[in-house]
């Protein structure tokens, strides 16, 4: 080997050498990458998990809202919707109601003057209800009179039945889908729960019942759907939901919900779909006008680049990339958590000091701003001399690529530093997802899409899930379509509210 060295020429030599180093460069960067990797990796499974956000309590009207004439054509379109589900088809037959429940006897008379009347008979009409912990039944006795000539016979109208010529009350659906989707109870631990008070119903009755009870939810749903379109400030994220496939016995697919949250007026809308393409988001994204914050999924960044839309990046998931480098590169990684640290640190206390937007905004500028234009600085030197594969190399690299979608936030006090607010409404899927697994289908996941928003906007605005499900199930076949949006849950409690006062 000397020997054939020493033969080689100087330039040959270099070159030899040169490649050499190459070699142990790549070999260096490929183990940094290996134990940042399996640092990482521990981290995930021993490491803490906690995250904190401070976010602005101060919000305002929202900026933009739809027009006059997709107004009318949307309320068209829901008084339709509203009569079409005022009729659905017979049902098979109903389920036997207990004998040993009590009974709460509700008598209908015919309204008007009924002196010169006389009654001739009356029909009743049962069905199961309940309170928490507490179940009876509703037996409406509806009263016949006809004229003492008789001619003629008048009785009690029998008020609008969530299910028609069904025995399940208004408050026992809203407490089977406050049970399943608000506390993550499956339907078959539900129906245990009915067998401890001796009331056996069978499984397929109780879905069908809420499969029913959802349908009614579709015009409010569909109101929704257009009132969100309408927003100018939005957040977007996706989760995963399994759903059986009909074409494969026994396996199920991986769906998404798409969940948009306008941090504004606290609303949230969850949208099934079996994709996760960037082409989904396109019936909701298409029109949108204002600012749009997501995570650095791909499928948004095409929306990020209108003119008509500002793109907000979320400082938590740029955090969660420096976190996971700590063990990788410790001293870098730490300034970079404390600079963020320092911004979390400004949010919260305009939170506490619950600063209007203008003054939030003002704060930031002078606070933040300072903060933001010295990280930047240092992440365009820092990020030249690190290896890209490594795991700090990645975090600068994913917050250098989103620099100015990280820094929008500055632009708006009402606009939030993360994405935090949206992550914190999707939470009771992922707790459903280990309870219930799956979806029975794509429309039954669809369906549970409608739920999971109205609960998601409840919790929001801290309203009994319960009580405003039970109230929407007794209203919605009979509110006029104008009106329909008295239904939603933040609507629901003014009405409670000022009914209290």
């Amino acid at each position: 080997m000397g020997t054939a060295l020493e033969n080689l020429s100087k330039e040959e030599l270099l070159k030899l050498v040169s490649k050499q180093h190459e070699a142990l460069g790549a070999k260096d960067e490929k183990i940094g990458y290996l134990e940042s990797q399996l640092a990482m990796y521990k981290r995930m499974q021993f490491g803490q998990k906690r995250e904190r956000f401070e976010g602005d309590p101060n919000q305002t009207t929202l900026p933009l809202q739809a027009e006059p004439t997709a107004v009318e054509q949307q309320q068209e379109e829901t008084k339709q919707k509203i009569e079409y589900t005022r009729k659905r088809p017979n049902h098979r037959g109903r389920a036997k109601l207990p004998e040993h429940l009590p009974v709460v006897e509700i008598e209908i008379h015919p309204q008007g003057d009924l002196a010169d009347m006389v009654c001739i008979g009356k029909e009743i009409t049962e069905e199961l209800e309940c309170e928490p912990a507490k179940f009876y039944i509703n037996r409406y006795i509806r009263y016949k009179y006809t004229p003492k000539n008789g001619d003629g016979v008048r009785i009690g109208g029998l008020p609008e039945r969530v299910i028609d010529k069904g025995i399940p009350g208004a408050g026992l659906l809203a407490m089977i889908l406050t049970g399943k989707y608000m506390d993550h109870l499956p339907l078959y631990r539900q129906k245990q729960i009915f067998a401890r008070e001796n009331i056996r119903i069978a499984s397929s009755t109780i879905e069908g019942w809420t499969k029913e009870a959802l349908i009614k939810l579709e015009p409010l749903y569909e109101q929704l759907v257009f009132d969100t379109k309408a927003k100018g400030y939005l957040q977007v994220d996706e989760t995963i939901i399994k759903v059986l496939d009909s074409d494969k016995k026994g396996a199920t697919h991986q769906g998404y919900y798409w969940v948009y949250h306008s941090p504004l007026d606290k609303t949230v809308l969850f949208d099934y779909n079996p994709s996760r393409g960037g082409h989904v988001p396109k019936s909701m994204l298409d029109n949108f006008k204002g600012y749009l914050q997501t995570d650095g999924y791909a499928a948004y960044d095409k929306y990020g680049t209108k003119k008509e839309i500002t793109h907000l990046a979320c400082w938590a998931h740029a955090r969660r990339e420096f976190e996971k480098a700590l063990q990788n590169d410790r001293p870098r990684t730490e300034k970079a958590l404390l600079m963020i640290q320092k911004l979390y640190g400004i949010e919260r206390r305009a939170k506490e000091e619950q600063l209007s937007a203008d003054k939030v905004k003002e704060l930031r500028l002078e606070e933040a701003l300072p903060v933001i234009n010295e990280m930047g600085k240092w992440i365009f030197q820092e990020i030249k001399n690190t290896l890209p594969k490594s795991q700090i190399g990645k975090a600068m690299a994913y917050a250098h690529a989103r620099w100015d979608a990280l820094s929008a936030y500055l632009n708006d006090g009402n606009l939030q530093i993360d994405n935090n607010l949206i992550e914190n409404a999707i939470r009771p899927v992922a707790l459903g997802r280990k309870n219930y697994l799956f979806a029975g289908s794509h429309e039954a996941a669809q369906r549970s899409a409608m739920i999971y928003s109205f609960f998601a906007i409840c919790k929001k605005h801290d309203v009994n899930p319960f009580l405003w499900l039970k109230y929407t199930l007794e209203n919605i076949m009979s509110i006029n379509h104008k009106k329909l949006k008295d239904l939603y849950p933040q609507n629901y409690k003014q009405i409670i509210e000022k009914s209290n006062m």
